[in-house]
């Protein structure tokens, strides 16, 4: 196609790709388009992208999950060494799984007023809250944590190993914590007044 300056569409668009390189170029090293006009974009390279389950919470869920599996078992296996150690573990998971539940049920308000936030959403990371590789992994930890905490204070029934049941809360704590903090929840319908 021929355009009124007697080029032809190519030269055309070759020009415009020169001219967004030029924007992204600016955009890298200023944070911003000339004119003040775009938001800046974060390319960190080194930040991870929540959706890849490289983010704090998933390590935190993860890391937290070994350390529980480990005192577990050790635990259960020898319990006049190791039981003084599990407690505190147990109990120390169990208070960080209540302040992450607690900080995602205030964020999770925030969100609800522009957002429609919805109970399995936040809490379970259903509804395509969250993507594949995260909810796998944050359910997959709690899951982990329940099968472990059944299974300690079975073996060991009425001793101290019984506080294990207590970590799960960890998983639904972090995984309310990610759902409030990066979900993705359907914007609210403006009502007709508005």
């Amino acid at each position: 196609m021929v355009s009124p300056r007697g080029g032809d569409r190519s030269d055309e668009d070759r020009a415009g790709h020169e001219d967004e390189a030029a924007i992204d170029a600016d955009v890298e090293s200023t944070g911003s388009v000339r004119g003040g006009d775009a938001p800046k974009v974060d390319r960190t390279p080194d930040r991870p992208a929540p959706a890849d389950g490289t983010d704090p919470i998933c390590r935190v869920a993860v890391w937290a999950t070994g350390v529980f599996v480990v005192a577990s078992i050790l635990a259960a296996a020898w319990p006049d060494t190791f039981l003084p150690l599990s407690v505190p573990v147990d109990l120390v998971l169990f208070a960080a799984g209540c302040v992450a539940f607690l900080w995602a049920y205030a964020v999770a308000i925030g969100r609800s007023r522009y957002e429609t936030v919805t109970m399995g959403g936040l809490f379970f990371l259903s509804e395509s809250v969250a993507p594949p590789p995260v909810t796998r992994l944050l359910r997959g930890a709690l899951g982990v944590q329940v099968v472990v905490a059944v299974a300690a204070a079975s073996v060991r029934p009425f001793t101290a190993l019984a506080f294990s049941v207590l970590v799960p809360m960890l998983g639904l704590g972090l995984m309310a914590l990610w759902a409030a903090r990066h979900g993705r929840f359907p914007a609210k319908e403006r009502e007709r007044g508005d």
